[in-house]
């Protein structure tokens, strides 16, 4: 008999185990709309302050997956293979790593999110790209995947649209870092694209949403564990978010940033590391190199030899958008009208930065949500950001905000002057990539992986 939704809010509520039959009832409920957003609110906190078992958590994920279609890429004759990451601040990956593993022979459909909470959504930075269509028909997802090899988009309205309901309610209910919510939302997703293999990127740090390298482990285990039991070999990276990762932090700005990338002006990076070891897992996952070695040195191949850009183009081309975005990205991408440069007050060297803090500051900006139905303005945000530990004199150009008025700029050059702090002496550097993990174990990640 299916139970009513109140009943089992309040079994959750009080810490009791969930029975795959009534997790599953709930989500149907969700799907069809007989479960009310504010009893999906309630659900949503009662799990994040009792959780899930492990059961629990498979049977949330599957019940997310089914509520919708499940894709078939069984006519195609590469490897399909996918990443995810966890959210952070200037986390523009996806948008570069898509395209390489495409030009590497993989075939990536991408299903991506908006921004949640004080985090970047990949979706939101394709918006600042005019014509782009984040919701193409299901034939040309297909065929973009097909022809191309890789199709950025958002989940359709008959791919796990439980999940999609319940995305956009625990993004404005405080719910948002709850590990089972969490994996189940990532999964369901992923499962539902029908992919082969996956590789995930756990943030940890003061602008990730698991803030201790505990929690982060636990979220990242969560993960390849249930991805595992549903027949989806998974990897994990743990990668630290205790700074921005890409030189920009804002939508448009973000995707100006990736076409700098694939054209080879971010060489060196902290954000080519990290792309280039994601890439790197994928291919090995997906059995497209042998070991992650020769698989770094095909994913830098392909950035080198212009085949991801040319793969990217080719992408944003069949999804909508213009045909010359690598060639005129300043003319492609609207720009915000007040461009403000801040300066250092000091001298010394790039020290912490309140990470989170920048992400929230590009929302007062208008570049995020605090509503599910709010508009944004994909103009505006932060670039020229320097990577931490550069040696900073007084008056040198620490980061420009872009705002859609004068006293926004200001208000957003005051804040970044607090976000980074400049210190006396250099900071220690520690790891990009803090932990490898599979299934059943954790592997630290390689020494000098910065």
């Amino acid at each position: 008999m299916e139970m009513i939704p109140q009943e089992i809010i309040r079994q959750k509520r009080d810490g009791e185990r969930l029975s795959p039959e009534a997790v599953s009832d709930f989500i149907a409920g969700l799907t069809a709309g007989t479960v009310t957003e504010g009893q999906a609110a309630a659900f949503a906190m009662a799990v994040w302050f009792t959780g899930m078992a492990a059961d629990e958590t498979v049977a949330l994920t599957r019940a997310m997956r089914d509520s919708g279609t499940v894709l078939d890429w069984s006519a195609l004759d590469r490897p399909v293979a996918d990443k995810h990451s966890t959210g952070g601040v200037g986390d523009n990956v996806s948008l570069m790593l898509a395209p390489i593993a495409a030009a590497c022979g993989l075939a990536v459909p991408m299903i991506s999110g908006r921004g949640l909470g004080h985090t970047g959504g990949t979706l939101d930075k394709l918006e600042s790209i005019a014509g782009y269509t984040i919701a193409p028909s299901p034939d040309l997802f297909r065929r973009t995947v097909a022809d191309v090899g890789c199709a950025i988009v958002g989940q359709t309205a008959d791919l796990a649209p439980a999940d999609r309901r319940l995305y956009a309610i625990r993004d404005v209910t405080a719910t948002v870092d709850s590990v089972p919510l969490i994996t189940a939302s990532i999964l369901s997703k992923k499962l539902a694209a029908g992919l082969q293999s996956l590789v995930l990127d756990v943030k940890v740090g003061n602008g990730a949403f698991m803030t201790d390298l505990a929690e982060a482990r636990t979220l990242a285990r969560s993960l390849v564990e249930v991805a595992t039991d549903a027949g989806l070999p998974t990897t994990a990276l743990v990668s630290d978010m205790n700074h921005p990762l890409a030189d920009a932090a804002g939508n448009a700005l973000e995707v100006k940033n990736c076409v700098a990338f694939l054209k080879g002006d971010k060489r060196g990076s902290r954000l080519e590391t990290l792309v280039l070891e994601l890439a790197a897992e994928m291919l090995v996952g997906a059995g497209m190199a042998a070991d992650l070695d020769n698989a770094r040195m095909q994913a830098a191949d392909a950035v080198s030899s212009g085949h991801a850009a040319e793969t990217f183009a080719r992408m944003i081309a069949a999804l909508g958008g213009p045909a010359d975005l690598l060639d005129r990205p300043e003319t492609r991408l609207r720009a915000a009208p007040v461009v403000l440069p801040v300066q250092a007050a000091r001298d010394g060297f790039l020290g912490a930065c309140a990470t989170r803090d920048l992400g929230m500051a590009v929302i007062e900006l208008g570049g995020g949500r605090l509503r599910p139905d709010q508009a944004i303005d994909h103009r505006v945000g932060f670039d020229r950001l320097r990577p931490p530990g550069s040696r900073i004199e007084r008056g040198d150009e620490i980061g420009r905000v872009h705002a859609a008025s004068r006293e926004a700029a200001e208000h957003a050059a005051a804040r970044l002057r607090k976000i980074f702090a400049i210190v006396e002496d250099p900071p220690p550097e520690g790891p990009l990539v803090v932990e490898r993990i599979t299934a059943g174990r954790g592997v630290p990640a390689a020494q000098g992986l910065q």
